[in-house]
């Protein structure tokens, strides 16, 4: 690989961060929303799946004790 000089560095960074498009503030308004809705869903869902595996368990437990 060959190497370069910084100022050569410096101009192919500088034209590879104009190449991104940033998201709008309505964009990251939306998907923080988005992922706090999914993070709760998800915590509902395993904390449903919790209470069934316990009394499930309670129940086979409780037979033989």
């Amino acid at each position: 690989m060959a190497k370069t000089n910084p100022l050569t560095f410096i101009q192919q960074v500088r034209a590879e961060v104009s190449k991104v498009v940033w998201p709008t503030r309505r964009e990251v308004m939306l998907t923080t929303v988005m992922v706090f809705i999914m993070a709760a869903l998800t915590a509902v869902f395993f904390s449903l799946v919790d209470i069934i595996i316990r009394s499930g368990l309670q129940g086979i437990l409780g037979m033989f004790g």
